[in-house]
């Protein structure tokens, strides 16, 4: 009797999304994770060094975030840590635990070593789903890398279901025979590395008169966060610190989160500076100014993006496609390398390529505001290819106090173009696919077009009365983005690591933004829930 034979389930197989692999908890057996990662080991182990191959006897760093399934079980899933390191151990590595870490801090420690490492997270997603990230030695998987894990992967699957299930190390749950066993000691060494990594930077105590409130949720990084802060001299309040994990996702904030930190912001006891807070793995910014009135504003990454680059003089910049245009319309803008795909995969090779041709101060940067550094600046200041949430908080921060303006007053500088993300949740991927493919050119390699066709299958959906002017340009560079004459722009993508359709929206006023967005995802028939209808199949 083989393992396959005497599993009680049906296995459910990891896919990539746009960084790592993401499930939903319910699916996410050891062994499945076992499987994974044992795959990926293996392929990373056949590249060269200068590739990000790996090699047996080195060390390989694993860090996780704060969801009760990254190390203990849910039920009969769960417990993802510790099967990450019994495959790290039996693929030959010598696994370190760096304990609860943001990304970003796991990342930057291992490609100093030019070692791999895999986070254990779910990033922003909703509780109910978890998952990892592998890096190379020398950084993040890339788009290149993943058909080949995908053979690995598969004649891994096949090698241990065929394993005879009274030798498997697992159970018919899909457990470790060893179970969700304790932890091994953490090295701390990582977590001083990166906030080393800040000081160091900004030397001193530049924010000495800064209050600043940190919205702490359950983000993994949110104290070491609050030890940069206070190092760099600002008093930091710490506010909404949770035992439940809480999944904030920093492109999309709405309503109710918004009127949450307001009201920390209120019982503060003084209105703060600012306001700053972090995703669940911590590679994510989240950053709100507060108006002379004592009301929040929220500043989206792809604005703060805009802030850090100018104040890192940057030379090339990267940015996807999803990006608020005000890039395109101020300083930046003859510093801007040709517009990628959505994902830090393809952020990173545009990178690399800004960088072969002779950049020397390269960044780049996505709507939810993870900051990716590819070289080497002053200060100190190491690259970091990979999203990065402290590196914007630290410089927007900075900017202002060495300005001496308010946050708000320092986005205000800015072009004025506004932006607002939002999402339909438990959207099959089917569906979001039929909606692309719908309203996208037959030919693939078309990726901007002014197609009168394609403009009339939309625009039933744009109404005058909403709003709407003509459609003057269509890009398909990721998803479905359509421009109109008065300036607004609706982009429409399926999200790359769950159920969701995304709608990123671009006005020339706040309020504009957010009423795209909420016409985009009312319900039961606002603009996406259109657009599906439209594409459903006849009865």
């Amino acid at each position: 009797m083989n393992l396959l034979s005497q599993l009680n389930y049906t296995p459910q197989e990891l896919k990539f999304g746009t960084s790592g692999r993401r499930g939903l908890v319910a699916d996410l057996t050891q062994l499945e994770i076992y499987i994974n990662v044992t795959g990926e080991l293996r392929y990373l182990q056949t590249l060269d060094k200068t590739q990000g191959g790996i090699q047996k006897g080195d060390p390989f760093y694993v860090a996780t975030d704060l969801r009760p399934s990254s190390t203990t079980f849910v039920g009969k899933r769960g417990a993802l840590t510790q099967a990450v390191l019994k495959a790290v151990a039996d693929a030959g590595m010598v696994p370190v635990f760096l304990g609860d870490i943001p990304t970003p801090a796991l990342t930057l420690y291992a490609l100093v070593r030019h070692c791999g490492s895999i986070m254990v997270t779910g990033s922003h997603i909703p509780f109910d789903r978890n998952g990892y990230k592998t890096n190379t030695s020398i950084g993040e998987l890339l788009k290149e890398h993943e058909q080949p894990i995908a053979e690995s992967v598969l004649k891994t699957r096949a090698e241990l279901y065929g394993e005879s299930f009274g030798e498997s190390i697992f159970n018919e749950y899909g457990q470790l025979t060893t179970g969700a066993e304790d932890l091994p000691a953490k090295h701390d060494g990582a977590a001083q590395e990166y906030i080393a990594r800040y000081t160091s930077f900004a030397g001193g105590t530049p924010l000495a008169k800064w209050r600043v409130l940190l919205y702490e949720h359950s983000a993994v990084g949110r104290d070491i966060l609050r030890q940069i802060l206070q190092a760099l001299g600002a008093e930091v309040i710490p506010a909404g610190r949770s035992d439940e994990f809480v999944p904030i996702d920093t492109e999309n904030i709405d309503a109710a989160q918004l009127e949450f930190i307001q009201a920390l912001a209120d019982e503060a006891g003084g209105m703060p500076d600012a306001v700053v807070s972090v995703d669940g793995d911590s590679d994510r910014p989240l950053l709100l100014g507060v108006d002379s009135s004592g009301k929040v504003r929220f500043f989206g990454g792809d604005l703060v993006g805009m802030i850090v680059a100018e104040y890192l003089k940057a030379d090339a910049i990267v940015v996807p496609i999803s990006c608020n245009d005000a890039v395109d319309r101020g300083s930046l803008a003859a510093k801007l390398e040709p517009k990628t795909r959505i994902g830090s995969p393809f952020v990173i090779a545009g990178i690399q390529a800004a960088k072969a041709k002779g950049k020397t101060a390269v960044c780049g940067w996505e709507a939810n505001g993870g900051f990716l550094l590819g070289s080497d600046l002053g200060g100190g200041l190491r690259a970091l290819p990979t999203r990065d949430a402290v590196l914007p908080i630290v410089c927007t921060l900075l900017s202002a106090q060495q300005q001496g303006l308010t946050v708000c007053d320092l986005f205000a500088r800015l072009p004025k173009r506004f932006s607002r993300a939002a999402l339909l949740k438990n959207f099959p991927r089917p569906v979001a696919a039929k909606i692309v493919a719908r309203f996208s050119p037959d030919d693939p390699a078309v990726k901007e077009t002014e197609s009168a066709e394609l403009r009339g299958l939309l625009k039933p959906f744009f109404s005058a009365a909403d709003g709407f002017g003509e459609i003057t340009r269509l890009n398909y560079v990721d998803g479905v983005r359509i421009t109109f004459e008065n300036g607004d722009i609706v982009h429409v993508r399926p999200s790359g690591n769950a159920d969701e359709l995304r709608v990123y929206a671009v006005a020339n006023s706040s309020q504009r933004a957010e009423q795209i967005a909420a016409l985009a995802i009312a319900e039961p028939d606002g603009i996406l829930r259109s657009l599906a209808s439209a594409c459903s199949d006849p009865a």
